[in-house]
């Protein structure tokens, strides 16, 4: 019986959610959310009955929850999903004792036009898709036993507003805030560190109070700056400051002695505690991550980080996460940083737009350069539908909420105000670039800001003419890079976006030459009836060119401070230049699914000090047709390439080489490549020959997950023969069940045609792999998996879900 009532206070208190409310409570309020795409005007009402509606959990996004169409609105460049209005509503109570509190709710970003009503007040209107807003809730709430309710409206039905796939709906986390009358506004403390050596850091903090009493109040405030263990090395404190209007801005000055540098090796983390005291009782308690470095973009060197020169090897990446759309799923984005750090990227672009904050949070804590990308258009439209038409009224605001939010990460090194912006064609481009520039100037002086250009001619590029860029970024034209110092004299320049090549994984033609694609090859001809293109780095968009020469042109001008190629990984619309029923972008690195293209290999073995073999193609083709094999390699001198243990020849790199490769005489058997330095073996590889389709194989990047309702684990189907060697083309349908304390989060196979829906418990398999997602539920236990197909041994596995 005592066990009974205990559990009904628990369940009481969680209900509740504020059992003792402390300065500042940080609420979770992501579960049991009710949706529905009624479109009800009375459902900003108490009264309005959702008893019918679907009960889910943030963040969610209904596009991907949808099956493609060449109809949809969005059209192939946003995906081909379903995109609309949609409504979210949520009943929650507030205790008494949050009577005298300040309540807001946050949201991390609404797709799109979201308007937000309390018990039937209106709240406001936020229409970019991509901005991190609040509002206060306190004097519209009810307290004590009487439900509150929360409405959302939805409004992505204004077709095509994106060159890319965006999602819909609250598809970031949502929060409740409950601070003192007195406290530190949203965003109100910001870290920098004017003074850093290897001796000692110069710590300035900003702190930005709100005081919602209306009277003037005295306040003490405190800075404690904690290592990675929680140690505290610096603190701060000044006493009686007086508050007199509704904000202040306060600032402190802590020192530490021999600094933990944070850089790409070793990304060392503190944080700052910030505390506001009244009367010696604590009102508020904030907490903000700080990384000590310094670094520097030089005229004519490039890049360097604290002191030592660096290469930029990055990535852009737009924010979706393959079969899981656009909601936020942490272990999703870490998953694909993983993938990406083994390959040696070190950098990402946020293209083009504020990514979810928990992205910021993992380049932070694994090392990474990031360029923070605000806009993708300005005033002048680039979508029927896009933010153009919010500009003047938002942008301000829009930048302002954008520098603020992310300006303690420090991953962050510079802020990119637009992404090949039309306003660089004319006159206007002077005006607003200057307004930009001074905005995050105002707010942030620590870092650079940076414009990707497309105009590589001074006289034509009005964006530059402004002279309010720090650091010229320019998006491919590659053979400019040449001229860049005679053309942009005393002039900082990083390569914004490069490349644009196309590949599908698995799929490999017999490269002639290197193919520029354009629109009119696609509308004209087919290069494959399946709409896939060859994997050999040879067949890049009309306006880029190939991995190898991108990079070799970076790679060569010590100037450039580096690289964010396009893309890191393949993401949903956008598949130009290819037409329905491709729906997906071929410009990854890696596919959609997360298994890597062959380039990958190429970046791997000139991006970092591991060594590298990788060999390519598969071994399955007609007998007697002529293969052509690369072989990309590092860490070594030269490769032997044997077929049936006959030596093919010796292969070596040339200095702007980054494979080497044979001309073979197909044989069935196994292709086996040898490197060598100083005359010894460094590595071998072998790809043989794959015989008729027997199994399913699966494997799990975690066996191990958190139960907390969110954790993932990523489980590859490989379709084997009988001696485990993956078959190249096998595309078997593959079934799935599960048993247990999860679900199937979603499915893929990285091909960009196909029009399998995400959410299910089938895919086909493409070039022989697919992908099933399985997520934890909140319950402690295990999760079976099993993947069956017709004509195949079927494979089961076990996934633990632990606290």
């Amino acid at each position: 019986m005592k066990k009974f009532f205990y559990i009904l206070l628990l369940i009481a208190i969680s209900i509740d959610g504020f059992a003792q409310l402390k300065s500042r409570e940080t609420i979770n309020f992501n579960k049991s959310w009710k949706f529905s795409f009624e479109n009800n005007e009375k459902a900003i009402t108490n009264q309005f009955n959702d008893a019918n509606w679907r009960v889910l959990n943030l963040p969610h996004d209904w596009s991907i929850e949808g099956q493609f169409s060449e109809q949809h609105l969005s059209t192939t460049q946003g995906g081909a999903l379903p995109t609309g209005l949609g409504w979210y509503r949520k009943s929650f109570s507030m205790p008494a004792t949050a009577k005298n509190k300040v309540v807001w709710i946050e949201f991390d970003g609404v797709y799109r036009n979201s308007e937000v009503w309390i018990n039937g007040h209106y709240l406001g209107k936020r229409p970019s898709g991509y901005t991190s807003f609040r509002y206060e809730l306190s004097k519209f709430l009810k307290y004590g036993k009487e439900k509150n309710v929360i409405a959302v409206k939805v409004d992505n039905s204004e077709q095509p507003n994106s060159r890319w796939y965006t999602g819909s709906g609250i598809y970031r986390n949502v929060r409740l805030v409950i601070t003192s009358q007195i406290a530190i506004d949203q965003w109100g403390v910001f870290a920098t560190t004017p003074k850093v050596s290897q001796e000692e850091a110069e710590i300035n903090v900003e702190v930005n109070l709100l005081n919602r009493s209306k009277k003037s109040q005295i306040v003490d405030i405190q800075n404690i700056i904690v290592d990675s263990e929680g140690k505290v090395i610096a603190s701060e404190q000044t006493k009686t400051l007086s508050l007199k209007d509704s904000t202040g801005k306060y600032f402190q000055l802590l020192k530490i002695k021999k600094p933990q540098l944070w850089s790409i090796e070793k990304p060392y983390l503190y944080k700052v505690i910030t505390k506001v005291f009244q009367q010696n009782q604590e009102v508020d308690v904030y907490e903000s991550t700080l990384g000590i470095r310094f670094f520097n973009f030089e005229t004519g060197k490039g890049f360097s980080l604290n002191g030592k020169p660096t290469k930029i090897q990055g990535v852009c990446m737009h924010h979706d996460l393959g079969a899981l759309g656009a909601a936020v799923n942490v272990r999703a984005m870490e998953r694909q940083l993983e993938i990406l750090k083994a390959m040696g990227c070190n950098g990402i672009r946020t293209a083009h737009n504020p990514p979810a904050p928990e992205f910021l949070d993992l380049c932070d804590k694994m090392g990474f350069i990031v360029m923070d990308e605000a806009f993708d258009m300005w005033k002048k439209r680039k979508s029927k539908k896009d933010y153009s038409s919010d500009w003047t009224a938002w942008h301000q605001k829009d930048l302002e909420d954008f520098i603020k939010r992310d300006r303690n990460h420090p991953s962050i090194f510079m802020w990119s105000i637009g992404n090949e912006i039309r306003e660089q064609f004319d006159s206007t481009g002077i005006t607003i670039t200057k307004e930009l520039a001074q905005i995050v100037k105002k707010l942030d002086n620590t870092r650079l800001v940076t414009s990707a250009l497309t105009e590589n001619v001074p006289d034509k590029n009005f964006i530059f003419q402004s002279g309010a860029l720090d650091l010229l970024g320019f998006n491919y034209k590659h053979e400019g890079y040449t001229d860049f110092l005679k053309n942009f004299p005393n002039q900082k320049f990083i390569a914004s976006e490069t490349a644009s090549a196309l590949e599908s994984r698995g799929r490999y033609e017999m490269p002639q030459e290197n193919i520029q694609f354009s629109s009119r090859d696609v509308k004209t001809q087919t290069r494959n009836a399946d709409w896939t293109t060859s994997a050999y780095d040879n067949v890049a968009a009309y306006w880029g060119t190939t991995h190898e020469e991108a990079w070799k042109a970076v790679k060569n001008a010590a100037y450039i401070a580096g690289t964010y190629v396009w893309t890191g990984f393949d993401y949903l619309g956008e598949p130009h230049p290819y037409p329905w029923p491709a729906r997906s972008s071929y410009f990854g690195i890696v596919d959609l699914a997360g298994f890597p293209k062959d380039v990958y290999y190429m970046y791997q073995s000139e991006w970092t000090e591991k060594p590298v073999l990788h060999l390519l193609p598969h071994w399955n083709w007609e007998k007697g047709k002529t293969v052509e094999v690369w072989a990309y390699y590092s860490q070594a001198d030269e490769v032997e390439l044997f077929l049936n243990d006959k030596s093919l020849g010796i292969r070596k790199k040339g200095v702007n080489d980054f494979h080497v490769k044979w001309a073979v005489n197909y044989e069935a058997g196994t292709l086996k490549a040898v490197s060598r330095k100083d005359g010894k073996i460094v590595l071998t590889e072998e790809v043989k020959t794959a015989g008729k389709a027997y199994k399913i194989k699966l494997s799990a990047d975690r066996q191990s997950i958190k139960a907390n309702g969110e954790d993932l684990s990523f489980i590859k189907v490989s379709i084997v023969d009988e001696n485990g060697n993956l078959v190249p083309e096998a595309n078997h349908l593959v079934n799935f069940s599960l048993e247990g304390v999860g679900s199937i989060a979603g499915v893929d196979n990285g091909y960009q045609a196909s029009l399998e829906p995400f959410k299910a418990n089938y895919r086909r398999a493409f070039n022989g792999l697919c992908l099933a997602i399985v997520q934890a539920s909140g319950k402690v236990g295990k999760i079976t998996l099993k993947a069956s197909a017709e004509g195949l041994q079927s494979d089961t596995i076990m996934i633990e879900t632990t606290k």
